[in-house]
């Protein structure tokens, strides 16, 4: 199974506003980004599209460390919340409605098909790809201003 490295980051001038998301994806030395933006989202979200589009791009199962500053992504993934909130149809624990049911029920299929490790990086540190994929993202949400 062939391994990548993937790194992402989304942002949203309000929130909601005007969003973008930036991805890098690593492989055997090879780098290939992706970014895109809304008119109108939140920062939740472009960072969610971020994730889902690169793991979208890989053209076979993969092993993927997937870097990100989200905890939102990271917590309800590792900790098991998301597919709880699939299972009971969307729902929190608490019975109200899980945000973001779209992209979630997009990102737990791609999980499905690849193995994906995530590493928690923190956000506008100095990580060199984090910080890539922080511009590549401010430079699309700019583009709806």
């Amino acid at each position: 199974m062939k391994h990548v490295d993937i790194f992402t980051d989304g942002a949203c001038s309000g929130n909601p506003g005007p969003g973008g998301w930036g991805a890098i994806l690593r492989f055997n030395g090879i780098e290939k980004e992706l970014s895109g933006g809304e008119r109108e989202t939140t920062n939740n979200r472009m960072e969610m599209t971020a994730v889902i589009t690169a793991l979208s791009a890989l053209k076979e199962s993969c092993e993927v460390t997937l870097y990100s500053d989200s905890k939102y992504i990271i917590d309800s993934v590792t900790k098991g919340w998301a597919e709880g909130w699939r299972a009971r149809g969307w729902k929190k624990a608490d019975k109200s409605p899980a945000l973001n049911a779209d992209l979630w029920e997009k990102l737990l299929d791609l999980l499905g098909k690849h193995k994906v490790t995530f590493e928690w990086v923190k956000g506008h540190a100095g990580h060199p790809e984090n910080e890539r994929c922080d511009t590549l993202a401010v430079n699309e949400s700019r583009k709806f201003l």
